[in-house]
């Protein structure tokens, strides 16, 4: 992959870096979150200061987690997955005043009188990279203010021996089946034969 932190803003870089490549939907969640934060004053999270509720589960997601701060790991990024390019954006403190970052259907792009039948997939999603790099903000993205119910703030909780396959389950994954406790995917009836671990112990 060409070295292209020479032509990228910085922190479109990192986030191709994390990403591993340069794509239309790193740049539709890349544009979204710097709507938000400029909208919000938001600075990037260090804990969970910021939240961040995403519709769908695509690459846009990446660019989220780097400039904003919010990540899975950190239990202040919620993905419900409508299918839609969807980003909403709050401040603990602001007691559930967020932003919601909105993608417009957008037209083609301008493939400057080419046939797209003619066109490799590789220059249709240039074509359309450059599309998104160019957009107006308000061509591009409905924003709006609204009251969002701020999720819970992350818990570490105690992890508890499956009583079938011996693993470390948190203890609230863990369901009751005929009086055992078992992690999903024994309580779905994953074969026990596959993986045993219940002679496991701590340590």
């Amino acid at each position: 992959m060409p070295d292209i932190s020479s032509v990228l803003p910085e922190d479109l870089s990192a986030v191709v870096a994390f990403h591993g490549h340069l794509c239309p939907g790193i740049l539709i969640g890349y544009r979204a979150a710097r709507i938000a934060m400029r909208t919000f004053g938001l600075e990037r999270a260090y804990d969970e200061e910021l939240v961040c509720v995403v519709e769908n589960s695509a690459c846009g997601v990446d660019a989220v987690q780097v400039l904003t701060g919010c990540t899975f790991g950190k239990g202040n990024l919620f993905c419900r997955d409508n299918g839609k390019q969807v980003f909403t954006f709050a401040r603990r403190a602001d007691l559930g005043r967020a932003v919601r970052v909105s993608l417009k259907p957008m037209a083609p792009p301008d493939l400057a009188g080419r046939n797209p039948e003619e066109l490799s997939r590789a220059e249709l999603r240039q074509a359309k990279i450059e599309q998104f790099m160019d957009a107006r903000e308000e061509d591009m993205y409905w924003v709006d203010e609204v009251a969002l119910e701020l999720p819970p703030p992350a818990q570490i909780l105690t992890s508890i021996l499956c009583d079938n396959c011996g693993e470390p389950v948190m203890e609230t994954r863990l369901l009751s089946v005929e009086g055992r406790r078992l992690c999903i995917p024994c309580s779905e009836g994953w074969d026990p034969a596959t993986v045993h671990r219940s002679d496991r112990g701590p340590g």
